[in-house]
């Protein structure tokens, strides 16, 4: 696991050019530590949350003990190895508070709390100077437990600021020896790969042992930070008996509204079940114009006679507005 060097950590520019141009995870050891909520352990992490706290609810995944704390399906897919219930934040909190390290009580877990409504304010206490303004904190807060291994659309920054964490890494080209599951029933919004985390040798999963090996494995402490660039896939466990995280998603390399995701979708429906001579054909399209391995499909031609395809804010409005007047049908 690569290490970001001081200066990459300096400006969000820095960070954006020296490591997530990359596309690779990378480790930033202490770059949260000065955090003033992290000063006195996990009482002042407590303390701040509860002082920033605007009152709304949680969701709360509530665990029965024979899961092991692992957030997972149940064995036919159909359902979950977990319930929800919703609380107030504060009630929720002290549940995991009070029965934190209890082998025979439920694993509780409490992900994506946003900033702005659930703890307006703590953004100003919580600021990486890598990580672009802009992109507001997420709390997590739970027992240990093992989040099944996920992929984000956005780029990630996780903190830790109680307990430990584990991430357990695969590239975006893993996505095949993963066997991921299905992309429309999912525990929390993103599809995860059930090989991850069997036996050696499970004849569900031949494909990942191949890769099982392979994976990169980073734990964090309190005030140490990992990247993690969109589409890796990872495996989050929480090993402390009470576990804060504090996580910053943002994408940095848009260039307007439009995401990578919902060209993936409209895709599904409009090439793959084509005929395998049609999509290898699209695959050629798709190389020439979007994945350019050969560069831009028009650079023998002058700047000017680009039209749509010169990169500029209006033309990238003007290919919008060709496909919404596809898709209607015009």
């Amino acid at each position: 696991m690569d290490a970001a060097p001081p200066p990459a950590l300096a400006d969000p520019e820095a960070f954006r050019r020296d490591v997530m141009v990359a596309g690779r995870p990378v480790v930033a050891r202490g770059a949260a530590r000065h955090w003033p909520m992290l000063a006195g352990g996990r009482d002042t992490v407590v303390e701040a949350l509860l002082a920033f706290d605007a009152g709304r609810t949680a969701e709360m995944f509530v665990g029965p003990p024979a899961i092991g704390a692992r957030y997972h399906y149940d064995e036919a897919l159909a359902g979950f190895n977990f319930t929800r219930t919703t609380l107030p934040f504060r009630e929720a909190l002290a549940r995991v508070l009070d029965t934190a390290g209890q082998p025979d009580s439920p694993s509780l877990y409490m992900g994506s709390l946003t900033s702005e409504n659930c703890f307006p304010g703590i953004e100003t206490v919580v600021r990486l100077p890598f990580v672009p303004a802009t992109a507001r904190p997420r709390i997590w807060i739970g027992h240990a437990s093992t989040v099944a291994c996920h992929y984000d659309t956005m780029d990630n920054v996780a903190c830790v600021a109680a307990g430990r964490r584990r991430f357990t890494l695969f590239p975006p080209e893993a996505i095949a020896d993963l066997y991921v599951g299905p992309i429309d029933h999912t525990m929390a919004g993103q599809p995860v790969g059930l090989a991850v985390g069997s036996a050696p040798g499970d004849a569900r999963f031949p494909r990942f042992d191949r890769i099982r090996d392979r994976a990169l494995v980073v734990e964090l402490e309190p005030g140490d930070a990992l990247y993690v660039p969109k589409l890796w896939w990872h495996q989050v466990e929480a090993i402390g008996e009470v576990n804060v995280l504090v996580n910053f998603w943002w994408d940095g390399f848009a260039d307007g509204p439009d995401q990578p995701y919902t060209a993936m979708m409209l895709a599904l429906i409009a090439i793959a079940e084509r005929p395998a001579a049609e999509r290898a054909a699209w695959r050629a399209w798709f190389d020439h114009y979007v994945f350019r391995p050969e560069g831009h499909p028009l650079a023998f031609l002058p700047p000017a006679r680009h039209g749509i395809l010169d990169g500029q804010p209006e033309s990238r409005g003007r290919i919008r507005a060709l496909v919404m007047r596809l898709l209607r049908g015009g």
